[in-house]
């Protein structure tokens, strides 16, 4: 009976976190529709203080020259990590941007909105923590639970750090690109954790099943492209922003729009490909055939999502959705992949 509490314990603290991440990837999107990834200029403290100002008059006069020079500094070592790893290039990008070194003024709601977007991230970490802990539990039965609850906990240090490169850099776009998809990562180790912490006795499936675990690992490895590939366009609407009225930003993005929302409509395909293909196996319905077609309800509202923001001239409260949604895509795919593992499935 002990051992049954504690592995509901665990599932329970492992799934509140998954969500938890969620919901930080979805505080991420409302920082970044808002324009506030500068409103701190520095990290982790906000404004040198760990509680961040409310008005400008109790910054020092030259505050802007001082996180300037606080991020130039930052900067050079970090391009001296990436000339030791031979990517010379993008070391003379980051010390050669102009725009990395522009200080924005000071803004209470951007400072604070980025400020509860960090303190949501340390709770996170505490989680995750968490997670870890409990996880040990299962060292002697599963070390693969444990050892990936730490190597999770692990890349929540990495990503903080990689956070306080996009500060540094001024919202560097391809920085941006890499903590988004660090943070996809850190979503998929927490829910194969808590799978497999639910599945450690089952045994993985037969051949019948092995084209379906691939169409799924196909939607999967799509989204992600498609996830890239919006990255993109949001790297074309920040440099649209400072030039044109947000009505015109859309029909000025060029071929990385078209091709984004073209390609929407070929993961729309695969998806419905996907839902026929799993009822044709008969497998039982609140085993697989129900949540994907969840997913594919998901699917089809973050294209109507993508859509709104293409007619409507970007609107800032729809943008998290739209990232939270293709987020949570992920995320079921993977769970999918791993339900269609496991050999215990039941066929009708």
């Amino acid at each position: 009976m002990q051992t049954n509490t504690k592995d509901r314990l665990f599932r329970r603290f492992s799934a509140v976190t998954i969500i938890a991440v969620y919901l930080l990837i979805a505080v991420g999107g409302i920082v970044r529709s808002t324009g506030s990834g500068m409103g701190c200029p520095d990290w982790p403290k906000c404004f040198g203080s760990w509680v961040p100002p409310t008005d400008v008059t109790q910054l020092p006069n030259d505050y802007k020259d001082i996180y300037v020079q606080q991020r130039v500094e930052k900067n050079v070592r970090f391009a001296n990590y990436l000339t030791s790893f031979g990517f010379d290039e993008l070391a003379h990008e980051i010390l050669n941007d102009p725009q990395i070194s522009v200080e924005e003024d000071f803004n209470a709601a951007k400072t604070w909105t980025e400020y509860v977007n960090r303190l949501i991230g340390a709770v996170i970490g505490i989680l995750i923590f968490g997670t870890a802990v409990l996880s040990i539990r299962y060292w002697k039965e599963d070390k693969l639970i444990t050892v990936l609850s730490f190597v999770a906990f692990v890349l929540v240090g990495f990503q903080g750090w990689i956070g306080s490169i996009v500060v540094s850099t001024n919202l560097l776009e391809w920085m941006i690109t890499i903590h988004m998809l660090l943070a996809l990562v850190i979503v998929c180790l927490l829910i194969y954790v808590y799978h497999r912490s639910k599945n450690r006795n089952t045994e993985y499936s037969s051949a019948r099943l092995g084209k379906l675990k691939w169409i799924v690992i196909l939607c999967l490895v799509f989204t992600v492209i498609q996830i890239v590939l919006g990255t993109q366009v949001r790297e074309a609407i920040d440099t649209l922003s400072n030039a044109l009225a947000r009505s015109e930003w859309i029909d000025n993005l060029g071929s990385s729009f078209l091709i984004h929302r073209s390609y929407s409509l070929l993961l729309l395909a695969l998806h419905v490909y996907l839902l026929w293909k799993l009822m044709k196996e008969g497998i039982r319905r609140n085993e697989l055939v129900n949540p994907t077609k969840w997913l594919l309800v998901v699917v089809v509202v973050e294209i109507v999502s993508g859509a709104l923001m293409a007619y409507f001239g970007v609107p800032a409260f729809i943008q998290p959705i739209h990232l939270l949604l293709g987020s949570v895509i992920i995320g079921v795919q993977f769970y999918l992949w791993l339900l269609l593992r496991n050999k215990e499935l039941k066929l009708a």
